[in-house]
């Protein structure tokens, strides 16, 4: 009779541990995890575009000219374009395409990059206007130098080039300046339109737009055109450029700023469907 007691007592005191456990237990669970803390949203996009597929067969013609006159499968490959080499293409894709012409050479390249804050009181948004900001920085918009090459004429000189013609003013063309001419960027108060590297409206939550004119020794002059815009958290770079066969042409900064911002809204659009 002495033996009962004794197996209640210890059933007793392991129900008693058994609950002192659990107790201690949810008091743990409780104290680490103190104040609710509220997770930065993720970004509107999830997935990237295929970038050699997105951009119309219609505008690679207009952008890359010279590919038109080439034979049909030399044609397809040109516009296939060169994907660009990538690690992680849930994050970042690009593609590249080159025309050579006789009177010039095109390069046009485009890039996406999807942003992913791993911080989670930072939304991808805020880190994707982060890195865009430090881009725009870089470009330097506030101050544009004046680029190599020759020293520019005072307007209505034979400065510039004929825009659509190839031919530089003064030289085979008709004499004087055409009144759309802009081998270099414009200024305020030299013409209609500034053509000098600037913000951008009304393209994705923000952008901007680059112009430099580069020459390395006797070569031809090369002007590249760079279109970055962001769209919440994907950041979109379209650069384009030309070269000329002839050292003394210069590379038409309208027309490469123009045929830039158009490509950079339709994929914009692409972006978003």
């Amino acid at each position: 009779m002495a033996y009962v007691p004794g197996v209640a007592l210890l059933a007793a005191l392991a129900v008693g541990c058994s609950a002192g456990s659990d107790g201690s237990a949810s008091d743990a669970d409780s104290k680490p995890g103190g104040p609710t803390v509220t997770t930065a949203p993720p970004g509107k996009y999830r997935t990237l575009p295929a970038p050699c597929r997105a951009v119309p067969g219609s505008t690679l013609k207009d952008l890359l000219p010279g590919v038109a006159e080439l034979p049909q499968q030399q044609q397809e490959k040109a516009f296939r374009g060169s994907p660009t080499v990538t690690y992680d293409t849930d994050r970042k894709v690009g593609c590249s395409w080159k025309s050579d012409a006789p009177d010039s050479t095109r390069n046009l390249s485009i890039d996406f990059e999807r942003v992913v804050s791993y911080d989670p009181a930072v939304s991808d948004d805020d880190r994707a206007r982060t890195l865009y900001a430090k881009k725009e920085t870089a470009a330097d918009l506030s101050g544009v130098t004046t680029p190599p090459g020759p020293p520019e004429k005072p307007a209505g000189s034979a400065a510039g080039e004929e825009m659509g013609t190839g031919k530089p003013d003064g030289g085979e063309g008709p004499a004087g300046p055409s009144p759309s001419a802009s081998g270099t960027p414009g200024a305020p108060g030299g013409g209609s339109e500034d053509l000098r590297p600037r913000v951008l409206d009304g393209l994705g939550d923000a952008a901007f737009l680059d112009d430099l004119l580069t020459r390395a020794g006797s070569t031809a002059q090369h002007r590249t055109v760079s279109v970055v815009f962001r769209t919440s958290n994907v950041i979109v770079t379209v650069r384009y450029g030309e070269q000329p066969a002839l050292v003394t042409k210069v590379p038409d900064s309208k027309e490469l700023q123009e045929k830039a911002q158009a490509l950079a809204r339709k994929l914009a659009e692409v972006i978003s469907e």
